[in-house]
């Protein structure tokens, strides 16, 4: 089966390369951190374009957008005879079933989960996913269920969790392995991986990564009503039930998010649809234009991705193809090669960042249980590293100076294991910036290190978040000759 899909000019299908190159530049504009794209039309790829270090063959961060693969995990389970979408909830869970049980808990089907129409009123993310109990289905279920289900639309990533969790205990297998066989090789999702639960469940709604090209491949798929290189893998039926209007998800500010929700897939303007992702990740589908889009981001603006979508994309589109305009073509592929994610700017503060080569300073009493602070500097950017009581191994992150220095640093934890690059630079005389951009998920951050006299303020803050954005304070004053411990 042929995996991949075709190149194209944009003028070949009916697209000038100047509204495509208008719209780059106004996602170049209007979201600081955009790390890919992807057009496709008549399913051929027509433009593509990474934000350099991010590229072809790296994974992506996908958050919500992974509901929509779980939908599809679903679909084919359900088309196999695992289990129906009026199956009760409570039915595949008795070990977990709460002593009192709502009637609006026991009335809880497996459709409802996919629409998001539980009855739960109230948030229920934190509940279960941040409790004390590592039993999420038992979590889910000790929820109270404040409306008949059916009649309520609450966006809910546990109830796709619950969708994971009842795949698993029906076929035996973990939703990203029940998906490998049927959904991922036949497209060439090469190297998929999902988060995982406590208990080894993977979440659902969120924690699938993969690249920016099997973001398109799965939205042509739905495109073509489940059928790639003339092989069904998904019923037209299930394509047309995910898709379509299943439960009213209006008022919301932004259109997009309030005309109805499917199986776990968005009903969008001009009879779009489309899996998204919380800060930037989109795979969106326009059937009536025979189009497909990926974006990956980050951003807390994720209206205005698709708002450009329709003021600047979908307005240049012809029904026929167009003249090759190869100036055109040339001006937009060189745009398109040349995106890149901008270091920190900021000339050497001489007298200063001489000073601090070395330098090493205690912290005082935090949260966080951070000790001490050394800084390094050398004409190609420095090193920053902290030490955390208790702790041998000290953390480190290295940075370039107006360039990016690419790696993997666990000066915070949340970085472990993570792609990233830095860069840092002086924006004050007293002031150093540090940019920290991990490029295969949404999130930036940026460390302040405010100097005054022998101490140092360094605050941290985060592009974007599902909670503060700022990230916390704390203060070192410097030692001399040297700490005790030992940095270095």
């Amino acid at each position: 089966m042929d995996q991949t899909l075709d190149r194209a000019t944009p003028e070949s299908v009916g697209i000038p390369s100047s509204v495509i190159h208008e719209w780059v530049d106004e996602l170049d504009s209007m979201v600081s951190d955009a790390h890919s794209l992807m057009v496709v039309r008549h399913g051929k790829v027509v433009a593509e374009g990474w934000w350099a270090p991010n590229g072809r063959e790296l994974n992506q961060t996908l958050f919500s957008l992974s509901k929509s693969f779980t939908s599809t995990a679903v679909g084919l389970a359900v088309e196999e005879g695992h289990f129906g979408l009026d199956d009760y909830v409570l039915s595949f869970f008795p070990a977990e079933t709460p002593a009192k049980v709502s009637p609006n808990l026991a009335a809880m089907k497996v459709r409802h989960l996919l629409a998001m129409c539980t009855g739960h009123r109230e948030p229920t993310d934190e509940r279960v996913f941040g409790g004390k109990d590592t039993n999420w289905v038992r979590s889910f279920l000790s929820l109270p269920v404040g409306e008949p289900p059916g009649t309520y639309f609450l966006y809910n990533s546990p109830a796709t969790y619950m969708l994971s969790a009842i795949i698993q205990k029906r076929t035996g297998t973990k939703l990203i392995d029940y998906l490998r066989p049927r959904l991922f090789e036949p497209l060439g999702i090469e190297n998929p991986t999902w988060e995982e639960d406590p208990r080894g469940i993977n979440t659902g709604g969120f924690g699938l990564q993969v690249r920016t090209e099997e973001i398109a491949r799965f939205g042509q798929l739905y495109l073509q009503k489940g059928i790639w290189g003339g092989r069904r893998l998904i019923s037209a039926e299930w394509v047309e039930a995910a898709t379509s209007f299943q439960i009213d998800n209006a008022p919301n500010e932004n259109p997009d998010w309030a005309l109805g929700y499917g199986y776990q897939f968005w009903r969008g303007r001009h009879d779009s649809y489309r899996g998204d992702g919380a800060f930037g990740q989109f795979c969106v589908v326009v059937p009536a234009e025979d189009l497909v889009i990926a974006v990956t981001a980050g951003t807390g603006w994720m209206h205005r991705v698709l708002d450009s979508i329709w003021e600047i994309l979908l307005p240049g589109l012809r029904s026929a193809g167009l003249p090759e305009d190869p100036p055109a073509h040339r001006v937009l592929t060189e745009r398109l090669a040349s995106l890149a994610l901008v270091p920190r700017p900021g000339a050497v503060s001489s007298t200063l960042e001489a000073s601090l080569d070395g330098a090493e300073f205690a912290i005082d009493p935090n949260p966080r249980g951070l000790t001490a602070l050394r800084l390094e500097f050398d004409s190609h950017g420095g090193v920053l590293t902290l030490r955390e009581r208790g702790k041998e191994r000290p953390r480190r992150l290295g940075f370039g100076r107006e360039t990016w220095h690419k790696g993997r640093s666990t000066l915070m934890p949340e970085w472990r294991g993570q792609p990233l690059v830095a860069s840092a630079g002086w924006p004050r005389p007293d002031c150093l910036e540090v940019d920290v951009c991990l490029y295969s998920s949404p999130f930036r951050y940026t460390i302040n290190l405010d100097f005054a006299g022998l101490d140092v303020r360094v605050s941290t803050r985060v592009n974007v978040a599902f909670g503060p954005t700022d990230l916390g304070v704390f203060v070192a004053r410097r030692t001399a000759p040297a700490l005790a411990t030992g940095i270095g």
